[in-house]
């Protein structure tokens, strides 16, 4: 253990002790912790307590801010979590709430094949489309091996829902690849048993649940169901299946355990999931749907209004997960998704907002971010939108919702469908194309989308407003951190003192310190300074000094001048996450480097891609040893490299 042991111990124990931690990581100014229980975490203790700064919460990270010296507390923290240094635990985080273990657990399954579904969804829908169209038949062999391109994904859906459910309930991933593949064999689906021979009985006669006979399993009846394209049924029978698993792995020994617990394993989820699993699981699917179109039935246009304004306050939680599964299952059972359509109209809806933001703000950074955002919007992604622009904002927001709401609305009084998974965004047209190759349902679909984005755009541009720039009351100086504007310029009282210059690391526009969208850089607490965000993805020095620090995730770098300043520059806003990936380091720790010298390359596409921001704090980290640090630059003015950033007092 080293000096902060002291420190380490008390960290431990208020984040909820060892238990409670079930991942670590580290930055260059915080400790990352995974707690499975952040409400076990003392958070006024932790931040009245002396080495420590602040605590934040964000992006299910308990971060504890230290400072400059967080690597020396990580190495102290480690032992007490009988972690070696830059390992992670993998201790298993305690149960969560029902419902967040149901949605973390959908997005677990459906989420690696989300973008290959949507691929080959796209790819049947133009096949389809260029055949209405009549840019070639359907009969020929092009048509035919594109839509095997395009349908087979969805025929053998069970085949890749079973490997990413094996690997979601702990089963092994190959086993469940084998479950999907037998519900998928041919002689055992319905359509081909009811055939070849007359049913022995019906079972449920009369109801709802009526179903013919044809074989059974050793004296047991078999509801023979088509489980090819299904959804649902596969889930629950790997689920089952991992439970066997752990079972057969208890009580075969170890020496046959390598086949007998594969076989044995099978031998009871399959029959199990034949005569029972699935079967159940496909009824309860049917009484949903009924209890959907029977609400659907007593307004269509209300129903989709509801879908339409909550879609997004759903995507903000995650929650929107809980119903991809529904939009799913009706379109590989059903032929068609009318249901959860509705949220289509929310795509356009916040396409919209951030557009009309982009022509009527005046804030270079909104502005700088609105257009690839509506660009994003339109082809379907509009996550960045949502947490980058409108959200923040709140009322765009509120907006977006508003003309969602009226978009669904419109889509459910239309029965607006959509035939087959694919696209997103735009792309998602081809696939409201009908079977039969009529273009109503398609011309429904594009007006609901310029219906909303009018809605939304003209809401915008009536009620959004730049927020004013408040000055400081007193003597023009920024807020906490920040660095004072214009005070050796205007104050006869620093006349007499003398100056350090900081040259600007970057070219782009400033920020106060103050705005920054991170509470702990923009109290101040790591070091006081300004921020820029970035024209070009490249960092230089700011003074002749040695790079004392480059984080191994090469989003941050620490300088000390050969005047003894302290200067800290983090590349964008927790681009920790993006583990290196983006980054190149021109220069060495260790190096001694002139002003305007490179230290960084970046890639600002790619930062912006993941969901991150590119405001860079620059900070004096040693900001106690001088009587101020000032801003040359105001706010929102462009500054270019090696243009004076920076004035610190003596």
């Amino acid at each position: 253990m080293g000096k902060y042991e002291e420190l380490a111990r008390e960290i431990v124990k208020y984040v909820g002790g060892r238990d409670n931690v079930t991942g670590l990581t580290h930055c260059i100014t915080r400790l990352r912790f995974k707690l499975a229980d952040e409400a076990a975490a003392n958070d006024e203790a932790l931040k009245n307590m002396e080495g420590v700064v602040t605590v934040m919460k964000s992006g299910g990270q308990y971060q504890v801010v230290i400072g400059n010296h967080v690597g020396e507390v990580y190495e102290d923290v480690c032992p007490l979590l009988d972690l070696e240094k830059g390992e992670e635990t993998a201790k298993p985080e305690k149960k969560e709430k029902l419902f967040d273990r149901f949605v973390d657990t959908i997005s677990g399954i459906f989420q690696p094949i989300l973008g290959i579904m949507a691929a080959c969804g796209m790819v049947k829908g133009l096949n389809t489309l260029f055949a209405v169209l009549g840019l070639y038949p359907d009969t020929c062999g092009g048509y035919l091996i594109i839509n095997a391109v395009g349908d087979a994904l969805f025929t053998f859906l069970p085949l890749f829902l079973g490997y990413t459910s094996a690997k979601k309930f702990g089963l092994k991933p190959m086993l469940g690849l084998a479950i999907g593949a037998i519900m998928c064999y041919p002689a055992i689906q319905a359509e081909s048993i009811s055939a070849s021979m007359a049913p022995l009985y019906t079972l449920f006669e009369g109801t709802l649940f009526e179903s013919p006979v044809y074989i059974t399993f050793f004296g047991l009846p078999v509801i023979s169901m088509d489980y090819t394209s299904t959804v649902i049924p596969v889930i629950f029978i790997v689920y089952f299946a991992s439970k066997c698993e752990k079972l057969f792995n208890k009580f075969v020994p170890d020496l046959v355990k390598f086949f007998f617990v594969p076989m044995l394993t099978l031998l009871a989820a399959l029959p199990a999931g034949f005569l029972v699993i699935g079967p159940v699981v496909t009824f309860a699917s049917t009484i949903i749907a009924e209890t959907v179109l029977t609400i659907r039935s007593f307004s269509p246009m209300l129903a989709g209004a509801i879908v339409g304004f909550t879609w997004q306050i759903l995507v903000i939680f995650g929650l929107h997960w809980g119903f991809i599964p529904v939009y799913i299952n009706n379109i590989m059972t059903m032929g068609y998704d009318n249901v959860m359509m509705p949220f289509f109209a929310c795509t356009f809806a916040t396409s919209a907002v951030v557009l009309a933001i982009f022509i009527k703000t005046k804030d270079r950074k909104l502005k700088e971010m609105a257009l690839p955002n509506f660009i994003s919007g339109i082809f379907g992604v509009t996550e960045p939108a949502i947490y980058g622009i409108t959200l923040p904002l709140k009322k765009p927001f509120i907006i977006s919702c508003i003309a969602g709401g009226i978009g669904g609305g419109f889509y459910g009084f239309f029965n607006f469908r959509k035939f087959m998974m694919g696209g997103m965004g735009i792309f998602e047209f081809p696939a409201m194309v009908e079977p039969d190759g009529s273009m109503g349902n398609l011309i429904v679909a594009v007006t609901g989308a310029l219906l909303t984005m009018v809605i939304a755009f003209v809401m915008t541009m009536i009620v959004y407003k730049d927020k004013k720039k408040e000055d400081s009351a007193e003597d023009g100086r920024m807020d906490s951190g920040s660095a004072d504007q214009g005070t050796a310029d205007n104050n006869p009282e620093f006349a007499s003192h003398e100056f350090l210059t900081i040259m600007s690391p970057m070219k782009g526009a400033v920020i106060d310190l103050k705005d920054v969208k991170d509470s702990a850089f923009a109290s101040g607490i790591l070091g006081k300074g300004i921020a820029v965000l970035p024209e070009e993805g490249l960092v230089v020095s700011p003074v002749d000094g040695t790079v004392v620090t480059i984080f191994p995730t090469l989003h941050a770098i620490g300088i000390l001048s050969d005047e003894g300043t302290e200067i800290l520059i983090h590349i964008g806003l927790d681009t920790v996450q993006l583990d290196g990936k983006g980054f190149e380091a021109a220069a060495k720790q260790g190096d001694h480097v002139k002003a305007g010298q490179p230290l960084m390359r970046f890639d600002m596409e790619l930062i912006r891609e993941a969901g991150f921001l590119l405001e860079t704090p620059v900070l004096i980290s040693n900001y106690g040893n001088y009587q101020s640090v000032e801003a040359v630059v105001k706010a929102d003015d462009a500054v270019e490299y090696q243009e004076p950033l920076l004035r610190i007092v003596k």
